[in-house]
Formats: C-alpha cells, sequence, structure tokens
C-alpha cells in the first residue's frame, strides 16, 4: 500500500518553490566520498555567508569506492570530518551518519542519525523553510518522509539526480541507487527543486589547470581538493571534469547562475524512464542550465578569502 502524504495547493508550492531572494536556512544530505564533486559542494556551502548550514547528512552509495551502501556511508562520513578538519572547522556535533540501506520497498523506511535529526529540526522556528539539499542517493529524505509524511509542509528539497524529462532515459547514479526513494521525491508532493545532470550540471566542469591555479595551495582544504582532483583521472590533456553537486549549492547562492522553470512532476517509472501523461500531478521546479563561469568565479574567490583569512 502506497504511502500517503497531505496535499499542499498548488498556489503554496509554488511560493514554496520562488528562488530564493534571502539568506537560506539548510542541512546538506551527502554521499561525499563517492566522487570528488560532493567535497566541492560541502565547501561552497559553508563558505557561503547566505547559507546557514546547519548540519550535514552522510548518505549510503554503492560503487566502486564502496563495499556497499552501509560503507559508503561511513566513508562519506568521514569524508565530511576531514573536509571539515582541512577547513579548521569544528562541526562534529552537526554531522550524521545516515541510513545504511536502501529502501526495500515504497513503504520500508530506513531510520537512521540524519534521519531524527532532519524530522527534529524541520519543527524548529526560522524565516522560511528548511532548505534540503541532497546531492547522493534520496535515501535519508525519503525515510523521513515515511516517518513523518507531514514533513511535505515544513521543508524545501533541492536534489540532483536523474536527467531531464526530454532525455530517454531517468537513469543516473544518484537516481538508480535508491529508486524507491527517488519515486517517493516525485511522488509525494514535497516542495521539490530537480537538478538534472544532463544538460544541466554537467555544465559545471573545471581542469586541473584552472585547480592548479585557483585551488592548489589556498589552504590545506585547496591542497586537498587539488589532490582529489589529480588523482580521479591518470591522463588530464585536454580534458575537463564535472564538478556536478555545486550546481544546487550555486542556486541557493543565485538563483540566476542555475536557472529554472515551474513544470508538473513526471511520474519515475520502475524501469527508470520518465511518464508525463498525467496532467493532475503537483508543481516541481526544473532546473534548466547552469552557467558554470560565475559559478566557479564565485566558489574560487570564496575559497582565496577564506585561506587568506585562515
Amino acid at each position: 500500500m502506497q504511502q500517503e502524504f497531505p496535499m499542499l495547493e498548488q498556489s503554496e508550492i509554488k511560493t514554496l518553490l520562488d528562488p530564493p531572494d534571502h539568506p537560506v536556512s539548510m542541512v546538506l544530505d551527502t554521499d561525499t566520498y563517492n566522487e570528488i564533486d560532493d567535497q566541492f559542494a560541502l565547501l561552497y556551502a559553508l563558505l557561503s555567508d547566505s547559507l546557514n548550514v546547519e548540519a550535514i547528512y552522510a548518505a549510503p552509495f554503492h560503487n566502486g569506492k564502496s563495499s556497499g551502501p552501509c560503507d559508503g556511508m561511513e566513508r562519506s562520513y568521514e569524508e565530511i570530518l576531514r573536509i571539515l578538519n582541512h577547513m579548521d572547522i569544528d562541526r562534529i556535533n552537526d554531522v550524521f551518519k545516515g541510513a545504511t540501506e536502501y529502501l526495500s520497498s515504497g513503504t520500508d523506511p530506513q531510520p537512521s542519525a540524519a534521519v531524527v535529526d532532519l524530522l527534529e529540526r524541520s519543527t524548529e522556528s526560522r524565516t522560511g523553510p528548511l532548505y534540503v539539499v541532497a546531492i547522493g542517493a534520496i535515501t535519508n529524505i525519503a525515510t523521513a518522509l515515511l516517518l513523518d509524511p507531514g514533513l511535505v509542509e515544513r521543508i524545501v528539497v533541492v536534489w540532483l539526480g536523474g536527467h531531464p524529462t526530454y532525455w530517454p532515459t531517468a537513469s543516473e547514479f544518484n537516481l538508480k541507487q535508491d529508486i524507491h526513494a527517488s519515486q517517493i521525491i516525485f511522488d509525494s508532493g514535497v516542495p521539490l527543486v530537480h537538478v538534472p545532470c544532463k544538460n544541466v550540471a554537467e555544465h559545471v566542469k573545471t581542469t586541473l589547470p584552472e585547480i592548479e591555479r585557483y585551488v592548489k595551495g589556498q589552504g590545506t582544504i585547496g591542497d586537498y581538493l587539488h589532490e582529489i582532483f589529480l588523482g580521479y583521472n591518470k591522463d588530464h590533456y585536454a580534458r575537463s571534469k564535472e564538478i556536478w553537486d555545486v550546481a544546487t549549492i550555486a542556486y541557493l547562492v543565485n538563483p540566476n547562475w542555475v536557472p529554472s522553470e515551474i513544470m508538473l512532476s513526471p511520474v519515475l517509472n520502475p524501469d527508470l524512464t520518465w511518464d508525463l501523461a498525467d496532467r493532475s500531478r503537483h508543481p516541481i521546479r526544473v532546473a534548466t542550465n547552469a552557467r558554470r563561469d560565475p559559478i566557479f568565479q564565485d566558489l574560487f574567490s570564496k575559497l582565496a578569502d577564506h585561506a587568506s583569512h585562515g
């Protein structure tokens, strides 16, 4: 039996989905050790004065860098602490471990310390909604929604996962790892800003020469980011690398850098294709582009400023 969620009025959802023009309270849900882009996104969020990062959650992942979802989550937790240490930031009490498994169905949650924190934190009073920025498998947020369906009224989710609805497939690492959780995010009616990968987040690319010029030498965190960027490929000749997850932070820092539009939420089919036939669906906001130049200009300048005051 499918979970039922409170349905917000379409006008209320659209208001909550207005691009922010004020300081944002947020939590970051990240599979930090999965690749090298989460580390840049975490740094960018922490260095942006307009973003109040209240907590950081470790998300599960499973690929060649982990032995399974639990190991991926644990490695991500350790990587979060490593990034904070390199930035000389003591926030260990704000970092929480997430799910150790993916959802086995659309009604079977995977409780964790991260979920407990999100549910408690979402009830605190603040100016504006709590933004939940997710840059990995969406297991933790889907679990929170299953445990407290009323959460749809208290948060705005910004999630990087999948591809645009005009793409032949939605199949992408974050989305396909936990298909049940991904379906919940599109079906629940939670206010959602969807940041696709193809033709959007994939524009946020940089190169080793750029990293060597603007990141290396900018404190221990800059040297660490250079180290993991250098190690990601054996051959960097005429090669660029997507720093996908930075797009979600850029949207909150300056929505003009990540243009978006309102559309009806698609149905995510079990075969990882999109179905747009149901015109009764709730609205979501979808990013349509990402302007890499101002995004990296802002990120690099904030890193340099941080290093100069370190």
